[in-house]
């Protein structure tokens, strides 16, 4: 097992096209960390510099102690999944699992060992004979997990391993990582797009966007005070539903915004830095909407556009009369039932309102 630390990485291809601009993290023996963000972001760059498989154009990687840019991607002690699970397919399972270790010339018996004692913890060792082509991809993926473990790594990586599954392997794929982790404490990397993923199995969710790291922190606290509005409209299902606003009465305990048609928000924050009419945005999860009555102070009517029952809560999409974006609130299922073009009144609690200054960042919440 071993840290990861990134001291100022940066990535270019050419003079012109910078993917990673000036990374730092500090990554603990044992930690489970996910990379997350969209398409293009650069958290799959970032994996594969850690792994070796890309070259590092400034900065220092450093693996426990050892300063690693340039070590060869077989010397790091990492051992990397990949989305494909690129398992050769004239081999059994246990072949493919022990194959790295047969090349690094360890002997049979411990080969078999180990394959054996993977097979155990990923429960597949009924499958050790069979070949890729009679598996699910779900099998697929736990034997190439198997031969990432036989080579014990200080570090593993995993480059959204599980985006070739369906929706129901990858809750159980999800449940069998972290488990996993558990079992081996050791470090571990992972990939994903999915922030349900992120939010399911990591330690510390790192948020990646344009090259940069947005934030870092546990998912309850990035869920919970997201630092900017990238991160705050990124993590999230459904989404945060951002409004656009003006200040009205700024300070370091409750402040107010006029949102579109002069509807009145207040949000327990410090916005003492603000001034009045400087332009804002607030958000607000679904969740966090309130259902009330039109006598409750503070009530805005809405209309229901659209309703979608899950079982045990309810989406409902409502429009307010003069602002343009469509909200999504959150019921629990035993809720009152709503129907398209129902009339109703909402309430955002002051305590749940986030504010976000002109540049996108958070203002400071205060406690309730």
């Amino acid at each position: 097992m071993a840290s990861v630390s990134l001291r100022n990485i940066r990535k270019n291809y050419t003079r012109d096209v910078t993917v990673i601009r000036d990374v730092s993290l500090d990554i603990d023996d044992g930690e489970f960390i996910v990379f997350v963000g969209p398409s293009g972001c650069g958290k799959s760059t970032m994996l594969r510099m850690i792994a070796g498989l890309e070259d590092i154009t400034g900065g220092e990687l450093y693996i426990g102690e050892t300063l690693a840019n340039d070590i060869h991607a077989s010397k790091r002690g990492i051992a990397m999944v990949f989305q494909s699970y690129a398992l050769y397919p004239h081999m059994s399972c246990a072949e493919n699992m022990g194959f790295a270790l047969k090349l690094a010339g360890t002997p049979k018996a411990e080969i078999d060992s180990r394959v054996q004692r993977a097979a155990e913890i990923l429960e597949i060792t009924h499958l050790l004979e069979r070949k890729p082509k009679a598996l699910s991809g779900g099998q697929r993926q736990r034997v190439a997990i198997g031969r990432a473990i036989v080579r014990n790594p200080k570090v593993f990586l995993f480059d959204e391993p599980l985006s070739n599954l369906d929706a129901a392997l990858r809750l159980n794929m999800r449940v069998e990582l972290s488990k996993l982790h558990q079992e081996l404490q050791t470090t571990m990397i992972y990939v994903t797009h999915d922030q349900v993923e992120a939010m399911t199995l990591a330690d510390r969710i790192v948020v990646f966007h344009a090259g940069l790291i947005q934030q870092v922190g546990s998912p309850l606290d990035l869920y919970e005070n997201p630092s900017n509005l990238f991160v705050a409209g990124f993590l999230g299902s459904p989404k945060m539903n951002l409004l656009a606003g003006v200040m009205l009465e700024c300070g370091d305990g409750l402040a107010s915004l006029s949102l579109q048609q002069g509807m009145i928000v207040s949000a327990r924050c410090n916005a003492s830095h603000l001034r009045v009419h400087d332009k804002v945005t607030m958000g607000i999860r679904p969740e966090h909407i309130r259902l009330v009555s039109a006598d409750t102070a503070g009530a805005l009517a809405a209309q229901v556009d659209l309703i979608e029952h899950l079982g045990d809560v309810v989406l409902a999409y409502i429009e307010i009369p003069g602002i343009h974006e469509v909200l999504c609130m959150k019921l629990p299922g035993s809720a009152p039932a709503l129907a398209y073009g129902d009339r109703i009144h909402i309430a955002f609690p002051p305590e749940h309102v986030l504010l976000f200054d002109h540049e996108g960042n958070a203002l400071p919440r205060l406690p309730a």
